[in-house]
């Protein structure tokens, strides 16, 4: 069973800026963001309220950073969201992800974080 090291991890959704298109919020198609969760940055683009600030956190990430976190509007993230990849997960680096978990005194993850865990014997 593999373990998702984003639901240990979260430094992304507190390091970056999320901005996307305006036109991906639900205001405007069906299963968009949630438009509440959003602030217009600019005639163009809106972004993830709480990450366009000094010390950014998406107010979706609940949880604790490097311990458990989740996004509660997960089916309707951001596209930026969506197409962020942690670190070897499909086989290849991400510097921005190693980045992100540096700044929140996490280790960049490896090819061998993604490795199948072994599946632990159950108590009788």
């Amino acid at each position: 069973m593999k373990i998702n090291q984003c639901l240990r991890c979260g430094a992304c959704c507190a390091y970056f800026r999320a901005s996307f298109y305006w036109a991906e919020a639900d205001e405007f198609i069906p299963g968009g963001v949630p438009i509440e969760c959003t602030d217009k940055l600019n005639d163009f683009l809106l972004v993830m309220k709480g990450t366009n600030q000094p010390n950014p956190r998406c107010i979706c990430l609940s949880g604790e950073i490097g311990r458990q976190v989740f996004c509660r509007i997960y089916e309707k993230r951001a596209p930026v969201c969506r197409g962020f990849d942690a670190s070897w997960i499909n086989g290849e680096r991400n510097l921005r992800c190693d980045q992100a978990r540096l700044a929140w005194g996490l280790k960049p993850l490896t090819p061998e974080s993604w490795v199948d865990s072994p599946i632990l014997p159950q108590a009788a």
